[in-house]
């Protein structure tokens, strides 16, 4: 089944997807003509191509995302340096579930792509079936590495028989966008499925 993405700040910037694919990218009126019984997906703010997070080892392998049940424990924010270490040695097994988590948390800024070397297989597995992509990372990282890193990084522009792999943020523009940061996703899409949204 044909599914068109359109957002209302972007609509020069439509996408019609076929499952997995994506059968054509261009202005919202030219493609709801050439495929009238598209289900059609209203997202505000603009439709992007999706982000790139270099940071996929420091948030994946080194940082603890707390279970929800863990809370009254451990608290809800994700937990970095020697106390994410310690974590890990006293229960490797966790790192799997966290992993997980941490890839929830990259979906919902909009992230589907990851760059950085995994030395684990768990994490590489986690990765693979999330189905994000793997690039490459550039050689100087701003830093610290953040779920929105500055600056952010923008995949090239999505183009017909490409994966349909994008993420629509409710900013006005991609200045905005920059401005406000990846929290502002509503929405991620990966190999055609809507793996995030907001509302």
């Amino acid at each position: 089944m044909l599914t068109l993405h359109v957002a209302e700040n972007s609509p020069e910037t439509a996408v019609l997807v076929d499952g997995a694919t994506i059968a054509a990218v261009a202005p919202y009126e030219e493609l709801i003509a050439a495929a009238p019984r598209a289900r059609v997906r209203r997202w505000p703010g603009i439709l992007t191509p999706g982000l790139l997070n270099p940071y996929a080892p420091e948030l994946l392998e080194s940082t603890y995302h707390p279970d929800p049940r863990e809370a009254d424990a451990l608290g809800t924010e994700p937990i970095t340096g020697e106390r994410a270490q310690a974590i890990f040695r006293r229960d490797p097994s966790l790192l799997g579930a966290s992993a997980r988590r941490g890839v929830q948390r990259m979906l919902a800024h909009g992230t589907v792509a990851v760059a950085g070397d995994l030395r684990t297989r768990t994490v590489a597995d986690v990765v693979r079936r999330a189905g994000l992509a793997v690039g490459q990372r550039p050689p100087r990282l701003p830093g610290p590495p953040s779920l929105s890193p500055r600056p952010l990084i923008l995949l090239p522009p999505l183009a017909r028989s490409g994966a349909a792999r994008f993420a629509v943020f409710d900013v006005e523009t991609r200045e905005d966008l920059v401005t406000r940061g990846a929290s502002t996703c509503v929405a991620t899409v990966i190999e055609g499925r809507i793996v995030h949204r907001s509302r």
